[in-house]
């Protein structure tokens, strides 16, 4: 199949109207080296908020695949897939539900605690005011508490809220990217990430954010955080965090490439944050650094992800 990549003509989708557009901008990119220098033919598509002229630059490109390098709206909710699927073109990383169900971290949540993946305990508020019988309340939850957007990622919109008087604020900070703001109990420990790579997991890494909270900045700032590849964990835990991340991935539907967010309790429990159905590819990013453990170049996992989208032969996934 390497072989025969050469051949084609692949579109790398970058950029997106999301508030992650700029990260996207430098995965794509860095992507793009990466392929061209392996010999691939491979056209860059900037992705904005008109998706009729985004169909028609696919169409201009006449794509054999699509590698998709959008994070956030668009690439993650499962948006571009379903064009994708409906021109039947072959494109990289998960379908249109699991896309769908991974960026909406009510649903994952949901998901995850069916199939017995620890969660912490959370509440939803919803602009309209309603709730829906079964879930918890604020009154069952307990201060500090993390307050974040149902549909937004890198650490967009997030805040830890450690007494009563900051929720309110926190709760209009979140609302500014949705109507929909899950809150959930703050799990104090240690920050995991495990890279899922076709059907295996990647090493666990444990990233040490020197401001003590993993936001944005300190995400694509190069010197902000401490990463351990693999993490320093005995091996029962290092396994279990694997195989957590691995049941998310499965339990959402995911398929060929995902990054799946822990927090690691002070008792040792991994508790499911998220899962990133396409991981940044830049020089900080996670993904890299668990495949560089795992003796897997940049280029070569490059390789892998688009090879993987090419396994079906058609769109749909």
């Amino acid at each position: 199949m390497r072989g025969s990549l050469r051949g084609m003509k692949i579109a790398l989708l970058l950029g997106g109207p999301s508030s992650e557009r700029e990260v996207s901008l430098k995965t794509g990119r860095a992507v793009a080296q990466a392929m061209r220098e392996e010999g691939l033919n491979v056209a860059e598509v900037d992705v904005g908020n008109n998706l009729e002229a985004l169909v028609d630059d696919i169409k201009r490109v006449k794509p054999q695949v699509v590698f998709i390098a959008l994070h956030g709206r668009f690439g993650e909710d499962g948006v571009i897939q379903g064009i994708l699927e409906y021109m039947n073109i072959p494109y990289t990383g998960s379908g249109v539900m699991a896309s769908a169900l991974a960026m909406n971290k009510v649903a994952s949540k949901r998901l995850f605690a069916y199939h017995g993946i620890p969660v912490a305990k959370y509440t939803i508020f919803r602009k309209g005011g309603w709730t829906l019988p079964g879930e918890a309340t604020l009154g069952e939850l307990r201060y500090p508490l993390v307050v974040k957007p149902a549909a937004e990622g890198s650490t967009i919109g997030v805040s830890i809220v450690k007494g009563e008087s900051e929720l309110e604020p926190a709760l209009q900070e979140a609302y500014k990217y949705g109507d929909t703001v899950l809150v959930e109990e703050y799990i104090e420990g240690r920050e995991l990430t495990v890279g899922i790579l076709g059907d295996e997991p990647l090493p666990v890494i444990e990233i040490i954010p020197k401001s003590g909270f993993y936001d944005y900045k300190t995400k694509y700032t190069k010197g902000m955080a401490e990463y351990h590849v693999p993490a320093r964990l005995s091996k029962e835990t290092f396994a279990m965090t694997q195989e957590m991340a691995l049941l998310a991935h499965r339990a959402l539907g995911c398929c060929d490439v995902s990054r799946v967010d822990f927090r690691l309790s002070t008792d040792e429990i991994p508790y499911a944050l998220e899962v990133n159905t396409i991981p940044g590819m830049t020089e900080t990013s996670l993904l890299p650094k668990a495949a560089a453990a795992a003796g897997i170049s940049f280029r070569e996992l490059v390789l892998r992800i688009l090879e993987s989208a090419l396994k079906g032969g058609g769109g749909a996934k």
